[in-house]
């Protein structure tokens, strides 16, 4: 009895040196013989369970900040992938591959989503969507149209890419982007990405309504906390513990819109203005001078 338990004392004893001297050996030793058992199983996606797909301009950077931060969600190794909008990548069959390697493994609880605003504008990206999952479920954030042409146009400035002013690149739209390639035309659409109407037509077209929750930006502003935690639970999600309202992405003003400009695009924006609150049931008072 004292010499089988002197024996094992030494077992364990030898095992426990042998041991230690692994661990201080490889920084990352004791991750190595953590039994599998305690380790979370993770799974490869198939399928994304969400994409944020627009409108640009309108608060998509601060929500895939919020989104990224739930311990249940991952967004990726980037924030825009772009997939559903590259066409060369439907010439034939698309290799979701292509989509499914910026993410990481996921454990069983955890969802995964990607934010791409350009989305809900490129014309073929609802279909394509559709094809890839029928069940998957869509973020739109959509902001006053006036407010996001006026937005789209100072970021293009801010980033050197637009040597017109204002009112003369609105004025000019139509003859930029007539005949350009999707990814040069939407750098310029500053009036065409903000009819919403025939964007949500389009949407609705292949997906149910109750796939497709939309959010006013002024609402996620005005009232972050109880926006994301109507988003989150859209998703199956708890809400976050933590929320800092600060906004992100955001680009110095060149400087501000004047009466004139303002008015000249109400009068272009007006009746898809109250084509959205009929489709969406919103009262879009604040987005009408």
């Amino acid at each position: 009895m004292i010499e089988g338990t002197h024996k094992g004392h030494n077992y364990v004893l030898r095992f426990e040196a042998s041991l230690q001297e692994k661990l201080s050996a490889s920084p990352t030793g004791f991750a190595m013989y953590i039994s599998p058992m305690f380790r979370s199983k993770r799974r490869k996606i198939d399928r994304l369970d969400f994409i944020l797909a627009g409108a640009q301009k309108s608060g998509t950077t601060a929500l895939h900040y919020f989104l990224s931060r739930h311990p249940d969600i991952c967004m990726g190794d980037k924030q825009e992938i772009h997939f559903f909008d590259n066409d060369a990548l439907f010439v034939s069959e698309p290799d979701y591959e292509q989509l499914h390697k910026h993410y990481r493994p996921l454990t069983q609880s955890m969802i995964a989503g990607d934010c791409t605003p350009s989305y809900l504008y490129h014309e073929p990206a609802a279909e394509r969507i559709w094809n890839y999952n029928p069940k998957i479920k869509l973020l739109i954030i959509l902001r006053n149209p006036i407010e996001r042409a006026f937005a789209h146009w100072n970021m293009q400035r801010f980033k050197g890419r637009e040597p017109l002013d204002f009112f003369d690149a609105v004025r000019e739209e139509q003859t930029r982007i007539s005949g350009a390639p999707p990814v040069d035309a939407r750098r310029f659409a500053y009036i065409d990405r903000g009819f919403y109407g025939r964007q949500l037509e389009r949407l609705f077209k292949f997906f149910p309504r109750e796939h497709v929750k939309a959010v006013k930006f002024e609402n996620f502003k005005a009232k972050r906390r109880e926006t994301l935690t109507s988003i989150l639970s859209f998703l199956g999600c708890k809400p976050l513990r933590s929320v800092r309202n600060k906004d992100r992405n955001i680009v110095p003003y060149e400087r501000a819109m004047n009466w004139e400009e303002r008015v000249f695009l109400y009068h272009l924006f007006a009746e898809d203005i109250a084509e959205v609150e009929q489709m969406l049931g919103w009262d879009c008072s604040d987005w009408k001078l």
